[in-house]
């Protein structure tokens, strides 16, 4: 089916969200639970907004190469292109698995740790992918269309606003507004519900992740550029995001050397003196 981005465009304009059918075919979701299935059994989350009976397994895109593609796909980067500018960064890439007796989320939205005045336009834009159905029973996500719109009293807002369950099968994907109001579900079922959540921000703003730091150098290196750009491996001009004077994509060449080592090692110089 041919992806029509105007339409996508348009429904997260008007109420916040919209949903990709088919986003992930039956190869890749089994991709997807292969690689996560390294992962998920030990632990739960620390506290109730991650979740007690809820897994979260972080910085995907460290783990399996089919996360690569999955956050370069063309169709979310078209809608990230049309509400963020150029160039923008991956800020979150996690997934989440809620069990059977979860509780609901508090309600949020993905970008409320910036400090910016609502309402106002999107600092980020969020997508969840379905690797279970998502239902009303399982913990499937709870939106509030139109709270994007909302100003600095969504709160309040949103204590009496109805809520509706995003409702899709495995495969589909949900793309909305860092500004929309929103939560995870509780899980009334007798199975987890798994899902893995990609963000991107604006290229100014910082990230929810540290990829610099949490994806190893040596699988960074390995990544396509545009992926490397999107973890921080790039500047916003004129030079925010560099490394010592230098484009921080160097940290990336084989024979990289700290400059601040390298001039302190010529000086005769200590770190720190």
């Amino acid at each position: 089916m041919k992806f029509d981005l105007e339409a996508h465009a348009g429904a997260i304009e008007r109420v916040g969200y919209t949903i990709i059918e088919g986003f992930l075919d039956a190869t890749r979701l089994s991709e997807v639970r292969r690689v996560l299935g390294f992962y998920l059994g030990s632990h739960t989350g620390r506290n109730p907004f991650e979740g007690r009976s809820t897994e979260r397994v972080y910085t995907l895109v460290a783990r399996g190469r089919v996360f690569w593609d999955i956050v370069l796909d063309e169709r979310v980067l078209a809608l990230a292109d049309r509400f963020l500018l150029p160039n923008c960064l991956l800020t979150a890439s996690q997934a989440i698995c809620i069990r059977p007796g979860e509780q609901p989320q508090d309600l949020h939205h993905d970008d409320t740790f910036y400090t910016v005045p609502r309402p106002r336009p999107m600092i980020s834009i969020s997508t969840i992918v379905a690797v279970d159905p998502f239902t009303a029973d399982n913990g499937g996500t709870e939106v509030i269309p139109g709270s994007h719109l909302w100003g600095d009293d969504w709160r309040d807002r949103a204590a009496a606003a109805p809520r509706m369950t995003v409702t899709m099968p495995a495969g589909a994907c949900v793309v909305f507004s860092g500004t929309l109001v929103h939560r995870g579900g509780r899980n009334r079922s007798n199975a987890s519900r798994l899902a893995f959540s990609n963000q991107y921000c604006q290229p100014w703003a910082r990230q929810q992740e540290n990829f610099l730091q949490g994806v190893p150098v040596e699988v960074a290196r390995l990544m396509p550029q545009r992926l490397q750009e999107m973890l921080g491996y790039s500047i916003y001009p004129p030079f925010m995001g560099q490394l010592t004077a230098s484009h921080p994509a160097k940290l990336l060449e084989p024979a990289f050397e700290n400059r601040v080592e390298a001039q302190a090692r010529a000086a005769g110089a200590r770190l720190p003196e």
